[in-house]
């Protein structure tokens, strides 16, 4: 089983289910840009642009465009890669480990096998209840909910 940090409920946001899609299809969509463009970001946003150098200290770098036309771009970097298991990175950090001006969390993805499909585990961790209160706020379970059920569309009719 991976290794997870210890879920502090006061700092910590989980989202777990089981997805009726392989591990390695959900892996690839993760972890290569030309995917994760099409399914990044809760419709009607949109992810206009990634990065990714998959590696501890390479960049995870996204840009999401509102349907206002807003555009946010995204840059942190990753902290640990463990192929079809598990992708831990962060925004307090930029790639090769340098501080960010305006850290606000660090995301562990977990897949482990389950059945046919994967338990699939994402856990955004805050530095501080302010922080945990401002994502919720901005959505986190119906946004990261949103979005997994558009990753699993997406690998099932384009993968």
């Amino acid at each position: 089983m991976t290794q997870l940090p210890a879920i502090n409920p006061e700092l910590d946001l989980v989202l777990e289910r089981v997805v009726d899609v392989p591990r390695e299809l959900v892996w690839k969509a993760w972890t290569t840009p030309e995917h994760i463009v099409k399914w990044f970001t809760p419709k009607p946003w949109q992810t206009t642009d990634c990065e990714i150098d998959l590696r501890p200290g390479g960049v995870f770098r996204t840009t999401m465009l509102s349907p206002e036309g807003q555009s946010f771009p995204n840059v942190g970097c990753y902290l640990e890669v463990v192929p079809n298991e598990k992708l831990v990175w962060t925004d307090a950090l930029l790639p090769g480990y340098r501080p960010s001006e305006k850290p606000f969390f660090t995301a562990y993805l977990t897949l482990e096998p389950e059945g046919s499909g994967t338990r699939y585990r994402a856990i955004a961790i805050h530095r501080d209840s302010a922080g945990k209160k401002q994502h919720e706020e901005m959505g986190f379970h119906d946004g990261w909910g949103t979005v997994l059920d558009q990753l699993v569309a997406y690998i099932k009719s384009e993968m």
